[in-house]
């Protein structure tokens, strides 16, 4: 199923540039180096938010587990980076 109000989603600046993008967090720094592979850069962080946000706009979701914030869907899909590579990624 596509997900429910698709055109709302949105990506937070900080989560991307200072948590997917960041080699300093300690947990980001992880998924950084993935999205670097890919050809991401951290002071083009909208570029990452731009694709993530049309993988979630285009890719079927998955129902996921209720919560005090909502709803979460998970959605899995090809990103392509700005080097060509792709990746297959899940996103909730």
């Amino acid at each position: 199923m596509q997900l429910p109000r698709a055109g709302e989603v949105f990506c937070d600046d900080a989560k991307v540039r200072d948590y997917l993008l960041s080699r300093e967090h300690p947990v980001g720094r992880a998924k950084a180096r993935f999205f670097e592979a890919l050809g991401f850069r951290r002071a083009e962080w909208r570029d990452l938010s731009a694709v993530l946000l049309q993988l979630a706009r285009t890719v079927d979701a998955v129902m996921g587990t209720q919560s005090v914030f909502g709803q979460a869907y998970l959605a899995g899909g090809i990103l392509r980076g700005p080097n060509g590579r792709a990746a297959t990624v899940n996103t909730v």
